[in-house]
């Protein structure tokens, strides 16, 4: 029952046969050759070397003992018969008998269609038939291995030629059932569920269209779809079919069919091809049709899938429609596309604005852009807007731009902004503008030297480049975090430098730079300055006697030339 009692068995057996047959040449070598002898040692030697060969077979019996139902040791050992027609047939004949289809190991369908095959390639079609017949009767477990007979009978009339029979052994198979069953109802017999099996369905679409005629094929396609069976390439092989029959309009209501049956991402090939096939027949002659196509495509479509279906719908807008519809259409397309799409979005929106409104339309555009994308796209936007004002003479705007990007960009891990801006106020500005941008400059750097994540990422390579490891910060402490670990060594930095100052007295004044005590410093102040200007007591006593908000005025007479004619006499 297991291959390590076969083997011991086995080897001892092959020991045994190998001693005997030594012996027996050396009793021979010492008492002489005689012809019983030599017949003898034959018989010996030939015994051996079957036993030798029939090892592979012997081990295959030991694993088909163990489980019956394996489908590849039966395959295995039909194999090790190769050149024996009868025995060959024997196994085929226990192997489909013995297989159980609910507890095999494998296909056990492969075991009737490699019978069948053994008889085709024999020469022997009816008998191939036959077993391809009973093969159809068999209970199996899947409702594809049942299929794949029926396939297989049809394929092996297409290879001798009998297209007839061909088509009516695969349309016995889709044939309604006296009792139907969903497919995959396992309480009923595979036979009455395989009439839904779509493998035989799609061969027998392929023959119908190549040896069939064309209402034929057309019920073959729609009893696919009111099975409700269909793939999305069936929907798209059927369309394409009547395309190719000139049925325009069936071809349109077969992907409207495909369209009702499938949900987003699953009918995102039908609405491709449908509205391209749509537009290529029709262009502009039915706009608003194809607009309210395009509306329905759009409605439920998940960001992954609109791109491709709006720059559709815009090119339609562009060819046979208006600009303005074409604008809108990219305007939605901005927001309805993945985040990550949106920046390219943004550039065909752009790029068609342009060519159509000229670039000045294209200002409101690149606001929205800035406004929607992420630092690093709506970085590389704002240098393109201002390098399109500065190319159309708008140093303000270009410089208001430049001014609201800078907020975005950290000086030291963006310098190539700075530089661009640097070189656009040496070409058009002056002093004080430079000097306005260096200000900008330093107060940005500030702002992201404020910024505790900035500030700890800094603290840590700084560390770690002067010390090697975190780790080493606290030696015997790796289960502390890093923040932990930073404020203990910003706290012993500290330390070290509070230790390196000299030792200062307690009245020493720390904010002036000599060594002078407050004492010295009070003796300094009471001597006499030569240099000092006295100023007389009498000046101060006059100011002393005015009010404090009296003022002097000195009047005058006005001269009598300013009246003129208006004095009286």
């Amino acid at each position: 029952m297991t291959v390590r009692d076969f083997t011991q068995v086995f080897d001892s057996y092959a020991q045994f046969e190998e001693s005997m047959i030594a012996a027996k040449m050396e009793t021979t070598s010492e008492l002489g050759r005689e012809e019983e002898d030599d017949v003898d040692l034959e018989l010996r030697l030939a015994r051996f070397e079957q036993l030798i060969s029939r090892r592979p077979l012997l081990l295959n019996s030991v694993l088909l003992r163990q489980n019956p139902h394996h489908v590849h040791e039966w395959h295995k050992r039909v194999a090790l018969h190769q050149g024996r027609p009868r025995e060959i047939i024997n196994t085929y004949t226990e192997a489909v008998q013995t297989v159980d289809p609910f507890k095999a190991t494998g296909k056990p369908h492969t075991l009737w269609v490699a019978f069948a095959k053994f008889y085709e390639d024999n020469g022997q079609l009816d008998d191939a038939r036959i077993i391809l017949e009973k093969a159809t009767r068999v209970s199996f477990k899947q409702v594809d291995d049942l299929a794949s007979v029926w396939c297989e009978c049809g394929e092996l009339e297409l290879r001798h030629e009998n297209y007839d029979q061909a088509l009516r052994l695969l349309r016995k198979a889709t044939a309604l059932p006296a009792r139907r069953a969903e497919y995959f109802d396992s309480s009923e017999p595979v036979q009455n569920r395989v009439y839904k099996s779509l493998k035989v369905w799609s061969m027998l679409a392929d023959l119908e269209e190549s040896l069939g005629t064309f209402q034929s094929t057309k019920s073959v396609y729609d009893r696919i779809l009111d099975l409700r069976i269909a793939t999305p390439q069936i929907v798209i092989n059927y369309a394409m079919f009547l395309e190719e029959h000139k049925y325009f309009e069936e071809s349109f209501k077969a992907y409207e069919r495909g369209i009702s049956l499938f949900k987003w991402p699953n009918v995102s090939d039908i609405w491709s091809t449908y509205l391209t096939k749509f537009i290529t027949r029709y262009g502009g002659r039915k706009l608003e049709r194809a607009r309210d196509l395009f509306e329905q495509a759009l409605d439920g479509c998940p960001p992954k899938y609109a791109k491709t279906l709006y720059l559709l719908y815009a090119q339609l807008e562009e060819e046979w429609g208006l600009a303005r519809h074409a604008m809108a259409v990219y305007e939605r397309a901005t927001q309805a596309v993945e985040p990550a799409q949106q920046y390219d979005m943004f550039n065909i929106y752009i790029k068609r604005a342009a060519e159509i409104y000229g670039v000045t339309y294209t200002r409101g555009i690149y606001q929205k852009a800035i406004e929607v994308l992420s630092d690093e796209h709506a970085r590389e936007m704002c240098l393109r807007f201002a390098d399109m004002e500065c190319k159309l003479g708008e140093i303000d705007r270009a410089r208001a731009i430049y001014s609201f990007c800078s907020q975005i960009c950290d000086p030291r891990t963006t310098g190539a902004f700075w530089q661009t801006w640097k070189d656009f106020e040496v070409r058009h500005g002056n002093e004080d503008t430079i000097r306005e941008m260096l200000r900008i400059r330093r107060s940005v750097q500030a702002t992201y030297n404020t910024q505790v994540n900035f500030m700890a990422s800094q603290m840590l390579k700084v560390s770690s480049s002067a010390t090697g490891t975190v780790s080493d910060l606290a030696p015997g402490q790796s289960g502390m975090d890093d923040m932990k670990l930073l404020e203990q060594r910003a706290e012993q930095l500290a330390a070290e430098a509070e230790h390196d100052q000299p030792p200062q007295a307690q009245n020493k004044i720390l904010f002036v730079r000599s060594d002078a005590s407050r004492e010295e410093l009070a003796e300094l102040a009471q001597q006499a300055n030569p240099e000092e200007i006295e100023l007389g007591e009498d000046e101060d006593e006059d100011e002393m006697d005015l009010e404090p908000n009296e003022v002097q005025l000195e009047q005058q007479s006005v001269p009598a030339a300013v009246f003129g004619s208006l004095k009286e006499d």
